[in-house]
């Protein structure tokens, strides 16, 4: 596949909000100093030889359109998380051989994409402009909040409950209100569902169909999603509830200088 022509453009003409900190003559300044690539992607494996060869201090990808899948394989499980329009990808990380956990990622475009690369020189140039550093270190704060959102939807119980969960997850970024409810017009497979929530292709289908039936989530026609009933996910007293501090952290013996008080201490705790 042919590489595609890297265009420069405005970081803040393609990404306004980013400058939202800046005073209007500033605004103007980063408009015209903050230069990035425009690189288009199509729908597919996400495997651009050039990520490999991507330096480390490559800030990332800023994804200005279409609908990209985080993929981690371990083992025989696939754990899915989308990234949208204002997400930052970083593909090019390499492997550390250190790592004692043999997962692997790959990517994968589901709709086809537009990124702005963030490369060392724009990275240079951000430093005059630490409002819009602020900005991209917000986004990536949001994305941390969004994927720990998700880690909570695959600790319900039942995939019916998962994948309404999910769907008013995906309908706080993407979501429209519609005259019978809240359109998600994303188009996933249930394979991709299945990845997402943590369950097998099969039991997507049969919980999908449980939720059509209850009236709460349905396909429609050109493959979107329309949300019907209320939202969920509103915390149970139980789950609510405040986990009493502990007076002190132990601390590991091996970091413990010999002959300290606190390793008589820590000693007497780990005797029991």
């Amino acid at each position: 596949m042919p590489h595609s022509v890297l265009t420069p453009i405005s970081l803040l003409d393609a990404e306004p909000d980013l400058g939202r900190l800046l005073t209007p003559d500033r605004f103007a300044e980063a408009r015209r100093r903050l230069v990035a690539r425009r690189h288009a992607i199509p729908a597919g494996p996400w495997a651009d030889p050039r990520l490999e060869r991507a330096p480390a201090d490559h800030l990332g990808l800023l994804i200005l359109e279409g609908l990209v899948a985080h993929e981690v394989v371990m083992a025989d499980t696939v754990s899915t998380h989308l990234l949208g329009p204002g997400d930052i990808a970083r593909p090019w990380q390499s492997a550390d051989p250190g790592r004692l956990l043999r997962a692997r990622r790959r990517w994968t475009v589901l709709a086809r994409a537009q990124t702005a690369v963030l490369d060392a020189r724009l990275g240079i140039a951000l430093c005059e402009f630490p409002e819009v550093n602020a900005m991209i270190v917000d986004r990536m704060a949001e994305q941390m909040r969004r994927m720990a959102v998700a880690q909570a939807i695959g600790r319900l119980t039942g995939v019916d409950r998962r994948l309404l969960a999910l769907f008013w997850h995906l309908a706080e970024r993407w979501g429209r209100v519609a005259p019978q409810g809240v359109a998600v017009p994303l188009i996933i497979a249930h394979g991709v569902l299945a990845d997402l929530v943590g369950a097998r292709r099969p039991t997507v289908s049969t919980a999908l169909g449980k939720l059509a039936a209850r009236g709460e989530l349905r396909r429609l026609p050109d493959g979107s999603w329309l949300l019907t009933g209320e939202p969920v996910g509103e915390p149970t007293a139980e789950a609510a509830r405040v986990i009493r501090r502990r007076r002190r952290c132990p601390t590991p013996l091996h970091l413990v200088p010999a002959g300290s008080d606190a390793a008589g201490e820590e000693a007497e705790v780990a005797a029991g």
